[in-house]
């Protein structure tokens, strides 16, 4: 139980309707077992009844239940003679009597029973509420490493599934096992007021039965982490397939997918029927148990009415109180079985809530001057050097340079020079691993992370569109952004004469991911939705790469009056993109390999030089 321990304070947060529904409980439960009295008391009159018939002398009790209703009518009679008992009359008035008496308690008892599941069950859909959003807020707190580390599927199952084996033990589990503990402490109590030695015989085999469910238990823990594991690889299977499906349909991977999904299908299958084997033993042997107790309190029973010790009515009122017992006895081995894959579950959330983000907000509010300092967009790279956490790939190499306000920086080189690790550095992904970043003279570390994302415009290398129509695709991001903006900002991006060929214009849904654009299409998209917010700083990380270059051409002249004032980094492999540029760095295996103007590094004839020969090469073969 000690990592559902970190759901107490939810308890505490709903006690008004986690006290109220422990009281309806309570009163559910007194309805419980006042009724079987009622039985008892019917069934101890009759008897009086046959056995006194005619005898003058003897004066017969009337049932407790009885007097009071006599009471409340003004009927003052608490006993009936033997000799005016007539069976028949007795039968159809005490008899109706106690039967309106039984249906009246059993009403109010629904009252309380829908009010109990009123409070219990919806606090537990509360506290589910809550606890997605705790994950979702902390999701978005952690690094980029640590999506790096962990697959979608996986995420997605401990939000959704997890979350909801969870919440099956702050609603029904808490709920049954409140009921389980009240309503053995009624019966009891009334079972022990009737006959001690009758009550230990017929709970007798409880014991037994609490002894089976503790050695099961675990293995129902160990199982059901096997089985949520599994399930979690399962979501990601399905998410990649689906994710990727173009590429497995153009290389014709369809069946081999299919047999990889059959055998992660088939151990979820094994692991999910050895968890039911041992889920199946809990009913039977609860049921077997609670039947011992049945003859037990029969047997037993009988022998003590035949010896006057009790009534023949104490026995019904055993056999009812062994009933009421027996669903929620019954239930435990469920309701451990739910404690146990809530307990599993709750482990796999707490092992990601307990993740800290290797990137946190040091500056902290009132007592540093960046804050509410506006950025001017003056960069610095100090001796930086960065190595990927978790491939251990040393991207960057005592790398400095800097940028003035209104500068424009181009970064070349080859793949995995180094490029858009640059890139992540600055919006602050990722920290270095040596040396400093400054901007506008500040460490980027002591910038607020919201002001300091919210003053970059990116353009990833990989562009994601969401589900949603272009409009908001382009303003995500900014409230109250106005049509107009959206029109000047595709107009910018040279993307909004595509636009307006669709049906819906500006309103047009993308699918997953924006599949209905194409790749330049989207990466122009992307454009206009970091332009649109009119950033301090723009970063374009080869995010030309799928236009052509007089689309290219016609992007970066219109971009270039947005710019104005801006400090901009392009990073590109492609020399058209960077030559206006008014500072190039040149990078090679993480090291910055040279840096000046196109035209003096054109002169330089270096590793850019040769770039630039090969691309014109290139450009030549394709004319």
């Amino acid at each position: 139980m000690k990592n559902l321990a970190r759901l107490n304070h939810y308890f505490w947060k709903y006690r008004g309707r986690f006290f109220m529904g422990i009281l309806f409980i309570a009163l559910t439960n007194l309805g419980n077992v006042g009724a079987p009295a009622i039985v008892k008391d019917g069934v101890d009159f009759l008897e009086q009844c046959f056995k006194h018939k005619g005898d003058a002398s003897a004066r017969i009790e009337l049932p407790t239940s009885i007097k009071f209703v006599y009471g409340v009518f003004g009927k003052e009679q608490t006993s009936i003679s033997g000799s005016d008992v007539n069976v028949a009359t007795q039968l159809s008035t005490i008899g109706l009597l106690l039967a309106f008496i039984y249906l009246l308690i059993y009403l109010v008892k629904g009252v309380f029973l829908f009010y109990q599941r009123q409070t219990i069950i919806v606090m537990s859909r509360y506290i589910e509420y809550d606890m997605k959003n705790e994950i979702y807020d902390h999701y978005q707190k952690l690094d980029m490493g640590f999506y790096k580390r962990n697959r979608t599927g996986d995420l997605m199952n401990r939000i959704s599934e997890d979350v909801n084996r969870v919440r099956m033990y702050l609603g029904p589990a808490v709920m049954y096992t409140i009921n389980l503990a009240v309503l053995s402490v009624f019966c009891i109590f009334f079972m022990l007021k009737e006959n001690v030695e009758l009550t230990l015989w017929s709970l007798s085999p409880m014991p037994f039965m609490m002894i089976c469910i503790f050695y099961v238990s675990k293995t129902i823990n160990r199982r059901t982490d096997k089985v949520q594991s599994q399930q979690s690889k399962l979501s990601a299977f399905i998410q990649e397939a689906m994710s990727g499906v173009r590429v497995l349909k153009a290389y014709g991977m369809e069946d081999k997918s299919q047999k990889e999904f059959a055998a992660e299908c088939d151990t979820y299958k094994d692991r999910q029927l050895q968890l039911v084997k041992v889920d199946s033993l809990f009913m039977p042997v609860i049921v077997l148990l609670v039947g011992m107790g049945y003859i037990l309190a029969i047997y037993v029973g009988g022998l003590k009415v035949m010896s006057g010790e009790i009534t023949a009515g104490t026995i019904f009122l055993f056999i009812f109180y062994i009933n009421l017992l027996t669903w929620p006895f019954a239930a435990v081995g469920w309701v451990t079985s739910l404690v146990q894959k809530a307990e599993a579950s709750q482990a796999r959330i707490n092992e990601f809530l307990d993740t800290k983000p290797d990137i946190v907000n040091t500056a902290t509010e009132g007592k540093n001057t960046a804050e509410k300092k506006i950025i001017k967009g003056e960069i610095e790279f100090r001796n930086v050097s960065f190595t990927y956490p978790d491939s251990g790939i040393r991207a960057l190499r005592d790398v400095s340079f800097s940028v003035k306000q209104g500068q424009t920086l181009a970064i070349i080189g080859r793949t995995a020079s180094g490029k858009s690790t640059i890139a992540n550095l600055l919006c602050r992904m990722y920290d270095p691993t040596e040396g400093q970043i400054m901007l506008d003279g500040l460490d980027l570390k002591f910038h607020q992370l919201h002001q300091l994302r919210s003053s970059i415009g990116y353009v990833p290398q990989d562009v994601f569109l969401f589900s949603d129509s272009i409009a908001n695709n382009i303003a995500f991001g900014e409230d109250g952004v106005k049509q107009d903006e959206i029109e000047r900002a595709a107009l910018a991006a040279d993307v909004a004469h595509n636009i307006e060929e669709f049906p819906g214009r500006y309103e047009t849904l993308l699918g997953e991911r924006g599949i209905n654009l194409s790749g330049g299409q989207k990466q122009r998209v992307s454009i206009a939705r970091a332009i649109i917010s009119h950033p301090q700083v723009l970063i374009f990380d080869d995010c030309l790469s799928a236009v052509d270059t007089e689309t290219e051409e016609n992007i970066l002249n219109a971009l270039r009056d947005l710019m104005k004032d801006k400090t901009s980094i392009i990073i590109s492999h492609r020399i058209s993109s960077i030559k206006h540029a008014d500072k190039i760095i040149v990078l090679d295996h993480g090291r910055i390999a040279e840096e000046g103007t196109h035209d003096g590094l054109l002169l330089a004839k270096g590793l850019y030089a040769t770039l630039h020969r090969k691309q014109l090469l290139e450009e030549a073969e394709g004319a």
